[in-house]
């Protein structure tokens, strides 16, 4: 058996008794191939999607802009401001394009590491098909597939997180196959590195990564080791991740008091929250909404047969690894049954998930593989047409844009009437109206928010007069946040504000002139 230098692909044999790996130097262009054509789609998108105004039309993406901005743009500047829910490296990525004006207002920065992503994600997967099944049609079609799925070909145009994790979660499934393949003691450095890129970039790689972990030691076991050599493989490649998980604990620990912060930062939604048969209907509907009926049951096929024949031939247990690409469904069933909001974008994983078991399909289909393909390409194009402009995620990502227009009146109000005092408003909740704020001169510099710590928790006790000049409160979204609940439950919380004006269900906040004033100003 010869090891992978980088250069060429490892292919399992198909079953024949023997426990083989053929290595293949005549396809390892058609992965490099298809990464080049999805980041040119990619590029393409983003012009369209950008002349659109819809690079940043979901809320979400313009949050992920401050969270990397207001590491330097802060009255309490500092690494610790990427410390809060969202796992930080997306954040660390784009601390330096989001101090760029330009950078920050449009995305473009972000946009371009989630368009390298996507031809990362096409890389991986087109290689790891061609692994499973020597097929290169399987490896084209499954590529193309997600490069005209409309909600997969808008998300990746975003500065949104998702991409990167697909491209981080696809790479450590692709090495962690190979190395099974490869029979080493040693993890290399890469699979390593991955492994702890995606363990810090979202929560489904928890659940990724995990299950391909597991997966890869049970192959290793059927596949012949046991005792301590096989400890000590699950050792070398269990502690990457691990690790990553430690620092993100302890540094949540430094930033926001508390090892791990599962709630309090949405409002419970009682639709399947405590109902575990309901969410996961919500899933499988999700899913099939991104991607269509029949894709779905074609991966859900195809991941029961790679399960079976793991169980029933040894040399094939390595094929269970790519179907922990499922996994990723752990993170939203987990979040709707504890009554997370309904969000379609976190089924974008199993999406994809989905097309790379179809494109195994595919191959494993053999000489039937170009038949199967056209069908499923023909019913990927009439379930989710390219180019939807009705696609979910593009209707989900448009659902704050009604509101972020009737947040121009707010706008125009405060920013004809500032004089540099600082604003008191709840990043948690108003992150993307600050971003969005940036285009009428305003930086995260003249906020107050929970990032000030001290200054925001004495502003949340005292009331907001001492401590900044205006408050934005949001009064609908969820319920309303923060602020708006406070001044709902005890008025005197905004003694010395008086509302001046509203709009996009955000309510502007002045301080009267006799109000003290200390601290933040």
């Amino acid at each position: 058996m010869r090891s992978n230098n980088g250069d060429k692909i490892l292919v399992a044999s198909p079953h024949n008794g023997l426990n083989r790996v053929i290595i293949s130097d005549r396809r390892i262009w058609i992965p490099r191939a298809l990464a080049v054509a999805a980041m040119i789609a990619g590029i393409v998108a983003w012009i369209v999607y950008f002349q659109a105004g819809l690079v940043l039309s979901h809320y979400d993406a313009r949050a992920h802009l401050v969270v990397s901005r207001r590491v330097f743009d802060n009255i309490t500047p500092g690494w610790q401001q990427v410390g809060a829910v969202w796992l930080p490296l997306p954040h660390l990525l784009q601390i330096l394009p989001a101090q760029v004006d330009l950078l920050y207002r449009t995305g473009a920065g972000a946009s371009a590491i989630s368009i390298a992503s996507f031809g990362v994600t096409a890389y991986a997967t087109a290689r790891l098909i061609i692994a499973v099944t020597g097929s290169s049609i399987g490896a084209v079609v499954a590529v193309a597939m997600m490069a005209l799925n409309p909600n997969l070909l808008y998300l990746q145009a975003t500065p949104m997180t998702e991409p990167l994790l697909l491209a981080l979660s696809w790479l450590v499934v692709l090495w962690l196959y190979e190395w099974v393949l490869q029979d080493r003691d040693d993890v290399p450095r890469r699979l390593g590195w991955a492994m702890v890129a995606a363990t810090l970039t979202r929560y489904e790689a928890w659940a990724i990564v995990g299950a391909a972990v597991v997966a890869a030691v049970y192959a290793m076991w059927r596949r012949g080791a046991t005792g301590v050599p096989l400890m000590r493989r699950v050792i070398r490649v269990s502690v990457w991740p691990a690790a990553a998980v430690i620092v993100f604990l302890v540094n949540s620990r430094i930033t926001v008091g508390r090892w791990f912060v599962s709630e309090g930062f949405f409002v419970p939604d009682p639709t399947y929250q405590g109902q575990a048969w309901l969410t996961l209907v919500s899933l499988w509907w999700g899913t099939h909404q991104l991607s269509g009926y029949v894709i779905e049951i074609v991966a859900l096929g195809v991941a029961a047969i790679l399960c079976a024949r793991v169980f029933i031939w040894r040399d094939e247990a390595a094929f269970l690894i790519p179907v922990a690409l499922l996994a990723a469904a752990a993170l939203p069933m987990t979040a709707f049954f504890d009554g997370h909001p309904y969000r379609i974008r976190y089924m974008i994983p199993l999406v994809a998930a989905s097309l790379t078991l179809t494109g195994i399909g595919i191959g494993l289909a053999r000489r039937a593989a170009p038949f199967v393909a056209a069908v499923l390409v023909a019913s990927a194009l009439t379930e989710s047409p390219p180019w939807n402009a009705r696609a979910p995620m593009l209707l989900e990502a448009q659902v704050d844009r009604s509101k972020s227009e009737g947040r121009r009146h707010v706008t125009e109000c405060l920013a004809a009437n500032y004089r540099g005092e600082k604003i008191l408003a709840s990043m948690g909740s108003l992150a993307h109206y600050m971003q969005e704020l940036s285009s009428a001169g305003f930086t995260i510099a003249d906020f107050v928010n929970e990032g000030n710590g001290t200054i925001w928790d004495l502003a949340l006790e005292t009331g907001p007069a001492p401590h900044a000049g205006w408050m934005l409160a949001e009064e609908q979204a969820e319920g309303g946040d923060l602020l708006a609940a406070r001044i709902r439950r005890k008025p005197a919380f905004a003694a010395h504000m008086v509302p001046v004006c509203e709009g996009g269900g955000v309510r502007l906040y002045k301080r009267i002139s006799e109000a003290p004033r200390r601290h933040a100003e």
